[in-house]
């Protein structure tokens, strides 16, 4: 088995961004954008996907996302991330999103957002390519895996039914 594939840590993924959050960043309602948030999100998970798959992975589909509490103008805000499971050239990625408060001294971070990506690593051509299976390295690791499956499973089964619904309502016609 060629070093690529022979597998690596979940730790080799992680990956952390930060940024201050500005004006630019704000809607209506004067907190920080949820697209601003997403794209963040998604900036951070595709680089825990390249950096564990050896090259470019692209995003396939955001299993979930979770706005906790409002970002405001001049928030801190770091974004954490790791490759939770590996398949053939599929990875699910976790990210974290937590604030501090330009304008509270606390001793944690909030966590403002969470979410779930799945990203496919490409080749040149835009072909899937393998990617190296991830290696859980601790019982969180070894959780987030676990659930990760369990998010999989959801996701194909959703599809086969939204497909099944359609091919139904075509045989009716």
């Amino acid at each position: 088995m060629s070093d690529q594939l022979a597998g690596r840590p979940t730790s080799y993924s992680r990956v952390t961004l930060s940024r201050i959050m500005t004006a630019v960043d704000v809607n209506l309602y004067g907190t920080v954008h949820g697209g601003v948030l997403m794209k963040f999100v998604d900036d951070v998970a595709g680089a825990a996907a390249a950096r564990h798959s050896g090259g470019t992975a692209v995003t396939a589909a955001i299993d979930e996302i979770l706005f906790l509490e409002p970002v405001r103008v001049g928030d801190l805000v770091h974004a954490y991330a790791q490759v939770n499971w590996t398949g053939t050239s599929s990875m699910e990625v976790g990210v974290k999103l937590v604030a501090e408060r330009w304008d509270v001294v606390s001793p944690e971070p909030l966590t403002v957002a969470t979410a779930y990506l799945v990203f496919v690593a490409v080749d040149v051509a835009g072909h899937p390519r393998n990617v190296p299976p991830v290696l859980p390295e601790h019982m969180d690791d070894e959780r987030r895996f676990r659930e990760a499956l369990i998010r999989r499973e959801h996701r194909l089964s959703r599809r086969t039914a939204i497909q099944r619904a359609r091919q139904e309502q075509v045989n009716e016609r």
